[in-house]
């Protein structure tokens, strides 16, 4: 809710490069609203005004503009408030004030034409994929010079080998570090841009197809690389699917019935019924079933796998797919449109989002760097460096080096940032922090790679020091969004959680506005969606007997000869349907007792009993538990039962989530149970009978229903528990207008109304601009 908040009141546009430094006003700023001892400037209610209007037609009207002013003279009383209470000295305010900043100063810690080339590149290659080999040669980026050119020199005498002649993949299995050689000889199949690390990538892309390419850097090691073919884009495919739901986790049993419903489905639309009819009764994605399964386009990599190379596959608009299995299901897969790659002007937002995280971020940052160096005026004492870097001994390569913090030299400086001065304590302090085991490199040089990160940082934390002297809209953008944190902490406190915990307060409000508060007429009802006139008589016939076996089957209990008492260990093997019967009030249980030709009848009866009473004393209702003695002479219908001596179980139900299980068993869909208070207009299927409790057999789109009305409830108002989640958000905005109108009583409040006059303009004139 606090992100969903400050975005609403800070919006989101950023426009880097429009410089504005506090040293140009030299005049007083027009003040347009002012409270208390706050004023705000017209021009920063211009700048908010803007970006939250920019897209209106009615921008600049006095309409538009008085309202809005009135939104934003409550919002900066809020935050007077919050200030006037001390919430922004906080330690948690500053800490969070600081994470927005780090957000916001990313954009403008970026070198914008490096980014638009990135991203066009990649554009490019994104209409093309690859497949290639590799041989890696692993050396790790921190490596020392000597370790890095003996790696290189490897990779080239094997690239002169590969050029020679040699099959690639035998090098490949011969030489390559890569694990993954083991299952693919180096191939890595089909890729496309920004799947790889971009060194990579870019060598592939430059290569010719059978060409091998120069030894190539990555933060891996080194790699050889041979393209095998390029093709065009498989570009995007629109399709809609049917899903039945199978989560990993769900029940053996309850995974076959998905199968055996998918499987059921695809016949039906074999036999050319209407996908649409199916999708609409019978997929269990519901987000997408009310139109038709569509799904939003969607091109390689934004799929599971399994879904995307079905949807591919298929070849003509209007072809389905077999059952596809995915984590989250089955589905089938209609393809209804494919199209090449997107327009870029589609893709050019997440392209420049997934190249600033990628490693081609690292030629953007060397452009910073440089800039940055020019900009901010760097300048390096060579001397003191190398002098400061020949200080660092081996114990640095096991993190346990320490520096003298007396020394005379450690005041020596090694580089400036304007009025900024860094010297050989900075530094040392730097890599004591810093340091970490490392192998394979020596102390010079891993302190160099040290010095010239801090040296990168150090620039770069000037820069973001200093935004809010060069850019008014990062200025601007710090400013709302702590503003809006102060007022969401005060929010939080004077009206949502107040809501919730004020429970007198909500309960006199609801009754103040109950009128607000009303069911319109409803009725109980169950709604059998039959496949057709057997089901539905099968399902009059289970209803009619009020209870009826079902599926699940439970193993007997064996006793020795003359044993009718129950012991621990037959306890223990109870508990499963034990279990089940407290876990489910609608399950009825039949306990027999068998015997052999040795055994009394009686014996039989006394097991049963036991059972039964063991149940019973574990709390299921007697009314659920039948004992039956089956003794010497089985009833007629259980005469396969072998009479040996034990104790069997037939379990009948009242549920209807049972009887759909029971009667889906052949076929998937033969029925569907919904059952619960319906107003008018829930249920398609209601609106066509007469209100009024009875049962009901209507036909529609194809499929019998039962209808069971039990009860119809008049119109009536809701209780507070039924209401309690619209009078909470009503309460809330109560309160806050109740805090508003305090505030404004207590901070009367000036608008300059010769500055609100200058920002109308007329609406033909705001439209046209």
């Amino acid at each position: 809710m606090r992100n969903t908040l400050i975005t609403l009141l800070c919006g989101t546009a950023v426009v880097v490069g429009c410089k504005t430094t506090d040293s140009q006003k030299t005049q007083p700023e027009p003040v347009i609203i002012q409270f208390g001892e706050q004023q705000v400037p017209t021009s920063e209610f211009r700048y908010v005004y803007e970006k939250n209007n920019a897209n209106s037609p009615d921008i600049y009207t006095e309409e538009s503009l008085r309202d809005y002013l009135t939104l934003y003279t409550n919002f900066k009383l809020k935050v007077y408030d919050a200030e006037r209470m001390g919430l922004d000295t906080t330690e948690a305010f500053e800490t969070e004030l600081d994470g927005y900043k780090q957000q916001l100063a990313q954009p403008y810690l970026t070198e914008k034409s490096v980014t638009e080339q990135l991203v066009s590149e990649a554009y490019e290659r994104l209409k093309q994929e690859v497949n290639a080999s590799h041989i890696l040669i692993e050396v790790a980026p921190e490596a020392d010079p000597r370790d890095t050119l003996a790696a290189y020199n490897k990779a080239v005498s094997i690239r002169q080998q590969a050029l020679g002649g040699r099959d690639f993949a035998t090098l490949a299995r011969h030489y390559s570090q890569d694990p993954s050689v083991t299952r693919n000889d180096g191939n890595l199949g089909y890729f496309t841009a920004l799947q790889m690390v971009y060194p990579f990538e870019d060598a592939a892309f430059r290569t010719p197809v059978g060409g091998v390419s120069e030894p190539v850097r990555t933060r891996f090691g080194y790699h050889i690389i041979k393209v095998h073919d390029r093709r065009p884009s498989r570009g995007r495919v629109k399709v809609a699917h049917l899903m039945v739901r199978a989560n990993t986790g769900m029940s053996e049993a309850d995974s076959l019935q998905a199968k055996r419903k998918i499987d059921e489905l695809a016949k039906r639309l074999a036999d050319g019924e209407p996908w649409d009819a199916l999708v609409a009764q019978f997929s269990e994605d519901n987000s997408s079933r009310n139109r038709g399964g569509v799904l939003p386009i969607f091109g390689t990599g934004n799929m599971i796998p399994s879904f995307e190379e079905a949807a591919f596959a298929l070849k003509n608009p209007g072809d389905l797919s077999e059952p596809t299995q995915t984590p989250y299901g089955w589905h089938i897969i209609k393809l209804i449109e494919k199209e090449g790659l997107a327009p870029f002007s589609e893709l050019e937002n997440d392209l420049r989002a997934k190249v600033n995280k990628d490693s081609r971020s690292e030629l953007n940052r060397s452009a910073l760097i440089k800039r940055l160096k020019s900009e901010n005026e760097f300048a390096e004492k060579a001397s003191n460096v190398d002098a400061a870097l020949a200080g660092v001994d081996s114990t640095f390569l096991t993190g346990t080096w320490k520096y003298d913090p007396n020394a005379t030299h450690l005041t020596d400086v090694l580089f400036t940032v304007k009025d900024s001065t860094l010297t050989r304590r900075d530094f040392y302090n730097y890599l004591s922090e810093h340091q970490r085991k490392s192998a394979n490199t020596s102390p010079e040089y891993a302190a160099r790679l040290a010095y010239d990160q801090y040296v990168d940082e150090t620039l770069v934390a000037y820069e973001r020091d200093h935004l809010a002297e060069k850019y008014v809209d990062y200025r601007m953008l710090v400013k709302e969004y702590r503003d809006g944190i102060l007022l969401f902490q005060l929010m939080d406190e004077k009206v949502w959680s107040q809501a919730i915990e004020d429970t007198a307060g909500l309960r006199s409000f609801f009754e103040q506005h109950r009128d607000d508060y009303r069911w319109d007429e409803r009725a109980q009802a169950v709604i059998y969606n039959t496949a057709n006139q057997d089901v539905l008589r099968e399902v009059k016939q289970k209803l009619d007997g009020k209870i009826f076996p079902i599926q699940e089957k439970f193993s007997d209990i064996t006793f020795e000869a003359g044993q009718s008492e129950l012991t621990e260990p037959q306890k223990d093997q109870l508990a499963e349907l034990l279990g089940r019967a407290q876990r489910d009030s609608t399950l009825y249980i039949d306990v027999i007792g068998h015997v052999d030709a040795s055994e009394k009848s009686s014996v039989s009866k006394a097991r049963a009993l036991a059972v039964r009473n063991y149940f019973a004393e574990q709390g299921i209702e007697e009314k659920r538990l039948i004992a039956k003695d089956f003794g010497r002479r089985p009833p007629v219908g259980a005469a396969k039962l072998p009479h040996n001596r034990r104790v069997s179980f037939l379990a009948y139900s009242s549920s209807n989530e049972e009887l759909e299980r029971l009667l889906n068993v052949e076929q998937s869909l033969n029925l569907d149970v919904i059952e619960g208070k319906f107003q008018k207009g829930d249920q398609p299927v209601l609106d066509q009978i007469e209100w009024k409790p009875g049962t009901y057999e209507v036909a529609r789109d194809g499929r019998i229903y039962l209808v069971k009305i039990k009860t119809i409830e008049a119109p009536r108002g809701k209780t507070l528990s039924e209401a309690r989640g619209q009078a909470i958000s009503d309460y809330q905005n109560y309160l806050e207008q109740q805090w508003v109108e305090q505030l404004r009583a207590t901070y009367p409040v000036t608008v300059n109304e010769e500055e609100v006059q200058k920002l109308i303009r007329p609406k033909s004139t705001s439209q046209g601009e």
